[in-house]
């Protein structure tokens, strides 16, 4: 290759690392604002109602959850 082409190179996988970088700290922003988001919640509705929640999710997730089938017939 040309020394040109690899240098138009080397400045494309640098932006493309700045821009990684950036999405990646977009996403920590994210994550903490939704943990707290959910902590705010949880105070807010209190520790019984919490709890209620919690397995209310937990027994509607157990009944969606999909089952698994596995097949015997091979040919």
């Amino acid at each position: 290759m040309k020394e040109n082409k690899l240098i138009l190179m080397e400045k494309k996988i640098e932006s493309l690392t700045k821009v990684v970088q950036a999405l990646i700290n977009e996403v920590q922003i994210n994550a903490g604002l939704s943990e707290g988001t959910l902590t705010a919640f949880q105070l807010y509705i209190g520790k019984n109602k919490w709890k209620k929640l919690v397995e209310k999710i937990k027994t509607l997730e157990e009944k969606n959850k999909p089952e698994k089938k596995f097949e015997t017939d091979v040919e």
